[in-house]
Parts: C-alpha cells; structure tokens; sequence
C-alpha cells in the first residue's frame, strides 16, 4: 500500500492485519509436514487445529466442520462440482448476480444449470424458487440450490432466512457463497439449514490462498481432491500451516478489527457526498438491504475504464466489480441481471471498505473524482 492516498477495494482483498502477519511469520518458522507424527509436525498440526477452532468459532460451527481450501473459489467448486457427484443431483440452481466461482462450478457439474433471476434490486426471485422445488419434487429429482448471502458488487443482502427456510426442510442440498458476509453478519452455521458454506480469509484480513468449507456431518463424502487423506479425508494436499494460522489469528482478531457500525458511517457519508457532488449519481441496489460496506454506483457519462485510471494515477483504489474477472473493466454481469441499462454499467464503480477505512480514504477519493469528473464533462460539453 507504499505511496497509495486511499484503499477502497476491500470485497476484492482486505489489507492483512498486523494479528495475521505475525502469526504467518511465526508458522514460516517452523519446520515439518502436519501430517507428520514426529514432534515439528504435530506443533504444525497444533497450529491448524487452534486456528479450526477460530474460524469455527466466527462461523458459529463446531471445529470439525471447517474444511480447509486453497480459496473459497475451491470451496464452492468442492460444494457444487463434489455435491452434484455425491448426492446424485439433477439440477444445480444459480443466482444470476451469484459470483463466477458459483456460476462456472455449476457449469463444471455436469448437472443441467437452472439460473435464478433477480429484480431491480438485485434480490433473487423466490417465487421462481418455489417454483423450481415443486417442479423438482412432482419429477422426483434433487436439487443442489447455491446462492450468494451478500453480492460482492452491490453489498445487497439475499433474504437468507427466506430461502434456508424454503430450501432446509426438503431432500435438496443449499449451499451458500459466505464469502463478503463472514466476519461482518452473523453467521451461525450449526443452527442453519444450510449444508454447505463456502468462507474466505483475505476478505476479513487475513491472507490470500486459503479459504475453508463448511460441511455437515452428511456431506463428509464431498470431495474435489481426494490426495492423501488430509482435513480427515474431505480435501487431499499438505495443509499450509503459515496460511491456515493467518486465517485464523484473523478470525480471533476480527471482533475487534472491525466494526461494522463505525463502517457503516463512513459509507453513509461517502453516498450523501456522492450525491451531492453529482446529483445524477445512481447507487445499485440502494432499494434493498446492504452490508454497509460497500456502495456500487454510476455517475452517467464518466465511464468506468477513464475513471479507473484517473483514480489509480491519483493513489486510489477502487473496481469496477469483481477482482475475478481477469482484470476486465466494463460492464458487469451483477449490473446487467439486474437490468441496468448498459450505457449506466458501463460507469459503474466499486467503492468497498474494511477494517482499516476511515473518512481521509474517502476525502481522498472526492479529491480525485472530482477532478475526473469536471474533465470529463467539460470534455462533453466542449464536444
């Protein structure tokens, strides 16, 4: 973050808190394989344990029911790809503003895909839903129903009580994509219907690499790589025991770090500054409930792609939508499920705070924009 005025992309990756590094460098001093049974690899092993038991901890699960991933991306397509597999699933339903990690595990199934429409706002059709239960139940077929609890892009809040409750009492599997709301929402997963959640590290402070997945007893046969019999057979591969221990000093950290009550403030003052700056604005999304985190707007004719750069050349971070999508900027699939009108996606921006955002990172943002918009206008008008 050397020479940067303003980090406002945390749903793409949260700065590492001091808590993590510290742990990481610590484990990268040790030495062994965890699956060793002599003395460095159970102090190893030790490591991984106490860490399972802090993001279980934040998750509200018991300890073994955290699988540790490469990334919640493996995560999902262990719960998706190894579901289908193991529960011989016919249909996997998809939300369409539901992350690409969901939408291409679906299509890597093998199981036809059936996508869940979304209105203005974002939020998932639960008519269409019920509609699809009935007709799966009346055919005799099972389905795997996958859906994000908070979009990265939009911050909108799915009604998660609404579908475990449609979805939990019936023979189909629910998985849900955690990924932005772990760590800020409550997230009991031993009381919910849920038989499968997917949760990162690095977007609450902790390291890239390493994720985990959330399974009941039931789904133990779920696997994407078999390998060696590590995390008790459920994902092959000698377990990084710097990551596992940065993910977990995070999750311990994580009461403390952040505040959602104190984030949310700063987001509610960058929307009022961004409306009165550019009355036009449009912010996604806004008709629903949000995370508080994260403001996904459009001020029409500064597109994204000069924005980006202007802001980036001015040491302020900020996307356009997902950090997944191979470093594209232009419209989003989130914006265009949700009917956007293409010539306002394609000036849609990401601003998303975290742990460490305070009010300087958004009077550095307004300083920048600014600038970048009365340019672009007057570049308009001169036009």
């Amino acid at each position: 973050m050397d020479r940067m005025a303003a980090y406002l992309d945390h749903n793409a990756s949260a700065p590492l808190l001091p808590q993590a590094r510290e742990a990481m460098i610590a484990a990268l001093g040790r030495v062994g394989n965890p699956s060793s049974v002599h003395g460095p690899g159970r102090a190893l092993r030790k490591l991984i344990d106490d860490a399972r038991d802090e993001v279980a901890a934040l998750a509200g699960a018991e300890a073994r029911q955290v699988v540790f991933t490469g990334s919640a991306t493996e995560a999902l397509t262990q719960a998706i790809v190894g579901g289908v597999k193991a529960f011989g699933i016919s249909r996997v339903v998809v939300g369409a503003t539901d992350h690409a990690a969901a939408l291409k595990a679906g299509e890597a199934s093998g199981a036809s895909v059936r996508v869940l429409g979304v209105d203005e706002n974002g939020l998932v059709d639960l008519d269409a839903l019920a509609l699809m239960i009935e007709t799966a139940d009346a055919a005799g077929e099972k389905l795997l129903v996958a859906f994000s609890w908070v979009n990265n892009e939009t911050g909108v809040i799915q009604p998660r009580g609404r579908i475990e409750a449609m979805v939990g009492p019936t023979p189909h599997i629910l998985v849900i994509d955690a990924v932005q709301g772990f760590g800020k929402l409550a997230l009991d997963f031993s009381a919910s219907p849920a038989d499968m959640v997917a949760v990162s590290a690095h977007k609450i402070g902790g390291p890239a690499g390493v994720g985990a997945l959330l399974v009941k007893g039931h789904c133990d046969t779920v696997r994407l790589v078999p390998g060696g019999g590590q995390e008790q057979g459920r994902r092959g591969g000698t377990e990084s025991a710097a990551l596992i221990a940065g993910f977990g000093a995070a999750c311990k950290a994580n009461a403390e770090a952040f505040d959602l009550e104190r984030i949310g403030g700063v987001l509610v003052d960058f929307e009022a500054r961004l409306t009165d700056m550019a009355s036009d604005a449009v912010v996604f999304g806004k008709g629903a409930e949000r995370i508080g985190t994260v403001s996904n707007f459009a001020v029409p004719g500064i597109t994204n792609t000069v924005a980006m750069m202007a802001l980036d050349l001015a040491g302020v971070a900020v996307s356009s939508g997902s950090a997944c999508s191979s470093g594209k900027v232009g419209r989003s699939h989130v914006l265009s499920a949700m009917g956007v009108d293409p010539r306002i996606s394609e000036c849609g921006l990401r601003v998303s705070l975290g742990w460490n955002s305070e009010t300087k990172d958004v009077d550095a943002f307004f300083t920048a924009f600014e600038t970048v918009m009365n340019r672009q206008r007057r570049s308009g008008a001169a036009a």
